[in-house]
């Protein structure tokens, strides 16, 4: 497992954006799960992303409306999808989200929040990225 140390929000903008410039095609969508406490950077993590893959608009938690999408202009994939399963009780709650069908899309990235909640519906994620905070502030990003 590697891990990365974050001491400002520049850096998460950074090591995200090169994040996502790494990610390989691959024949379903790619997932990525982000777990963490409250206010690890999860979704700052996810804002960066965005910003990286040319989204425009403003990019914020889909806490309340669960998922979010965002068309992408160009490059591997098609359109991210923003999912915060804070509030989800078991990954069946996935299913009117339109989850498996999403997950057959390989134009598709994913960025899933809180995947601790829905893991029993998970298929093997593309990456699996962890943050944690410091007593000093900073962020600790591990990744496998």
């Amino acid at each position: 497992m590697a891990q990365e140390r974050i001491n400002t929000l520049e850096e998460l903008e950074a090591v995200a954006a090169r994040f996502v410039g790494a990610l390989p095609p691959r024949a379903s969508a790619a997932l990525v799960t982000l777990s963490g406490e409250l206010g690890a950077g999860k979704t700052a993590f996810a804002k960066a992303a965005a910003r990286a893959l040319g989204v425009k608009e403003i990019v914020n938690s889909p806490t309340f409306v669960l998922e979010k999408i965002y068309a992408l202009p160009s490059g591997s994939f098609k359109r991210l999808i923003h999912i915060d399963a804070y509030r989800l009780k078991k990954g069946g709650d996935l299913a009117p989200l339109g989850f498996d069908e999403l997950m057959r899309d390989a134009g598709t990235l994913i960025l899933l929040e809180w995947p601790e909640h829905v893991a029993e519906s998970l298929p093997a994620p593309a990456t699996r990225l962890s943050f944690a905070v410091s007593p000093d502030g900073s962020r600790t990003l591990s990744y496998e």
